[in-house]
């Protein structure tokens, strides 16, 4: 969940993004503007944030960015009332992957970040707290973090839909290769002769590129949907209709087929949506707590 939580934080960073942020700034005298539970925040570092939420098209402004400096200075002091450090290694990562994901080399994200007028630590600084506030999140937080397996037994057997309730041991037949119309058509074919699973191999060897592969045992809920309601409709030594498929035209073969009520897939997708919704709620009063508590003033 933390995973997850953390990837939304760095999405936020970086979507929309084309990141043309600053090396080497010259030195200026700087204005205390804001303290944090006697952490300083700038007028420079205001002015810093506001040239990065422009250029990631965030209208926030200098209101925006203070607050967003404020939030972040109650955050890195959580870090180190709870003992986690942030290496700049971690940070450098960090770097390194936002550059990654803008499809662009670390040295042309920092030409990109100089000619934006923006101190490369500028971003830097937000990433070390991002990585920090995952750090707290993961140690404090997640572990409260409780999920009702009754109410999600609940919640899965009301989604469970009828085609849903069967058990399957499939083969798939594999047409191989490019041409989907003329794979179709040799599928369609050695569908219209199939027999049943036992003789799958010998009559996949009079087509060329066919092969029989053994899927195994397969619940319906493990399934597409399109696929799953297509086999609820057939009996054992049935085959499904061609599809393409990447490497070619596929189908499946149903060897065996048993009623059985199957929980576990859909209760996996619940758990994750709902310890995520859990985990954000906490996050977020977590947060909201220590605002509270915190000691700011602004000059």
């Amino acid at each position: 969940m933390a995973n997850t939580f953390w990837g939304r934080i760095a999405g936020a960073m970086i979507i929309g993004t084309m990141l043309t942020v600053s090396a080497a700034m010259p030195a200026f005298a700087q204005t205390v503007r804001v303290t944090v539970n006697g952490t300083p925040i700038t007028d420079v570092q205001i002015s810093q944030r506001v040239k990065l939420f422009a250029l990631e098209g965030n209208s926030g402004g200098q209101k925006g960015a203070t607050d967003q400096l404020i939030t972040e200075a109650i955050q890195m002091a959580e870090a180190k009332r709870l003992g986690i450090t942030v290496s700049n290694s971690q940070v450098d990562e960090a770097f390194l992957q936002i550059a990654r994901n803008i499809n662009v080399s670390q040295e042309r994200l920092q030409q990109m970040l100089q000619q934006g007028g923006i101190n490369m630590e500028t971003l830097k600084d937000r990433l070390r707290v991002a990585i920090a506030w995952n750090a707290v999140t993961e140690q404090a937080i997640v572990p409260n973090v409780q999920i009702s397996d009754l109410a999600l037994d609940q919640q899965a057997e009301n989604q469970l839909q009828a085609y849903q309730n069967f058990d399957y041991i499939l083969k798939e037949v594999l047409f191989v290769g490019q041409g989907s119309s003329g794979r179709s058509g040799q599928a369609n074919n050695y569908r219209s002769k199939f027999s049943g699973c036992d003789a799958a191999v010998d009559l996949s060897l009079g087509y060329t590129d066919a092969a029989v592969i053994d899927v195994g045992r397969r619940h319906a809920t493990q399934l597409p949907e399109a696929i799953a309601k297509e086999l609820a409709g057939l009996n054992v030594g049935g085959i499904t209709k061609p599809r393409v498929v990447e490497n070619g035209v596929s189908m499946l073969a149903v060897c065996e087929k048993a009623q059985a009520e199957d929980l576990t897939f859909i209760k996996g997708d619940l758990r994750a949506e709902a310890g995520n919704n859990a985990l954000e709620g906490q996050v977020a009063s977590y947060l909201e707590n220590l605002r509270k508590s915190a000691k700011v003033i602004y000059n």
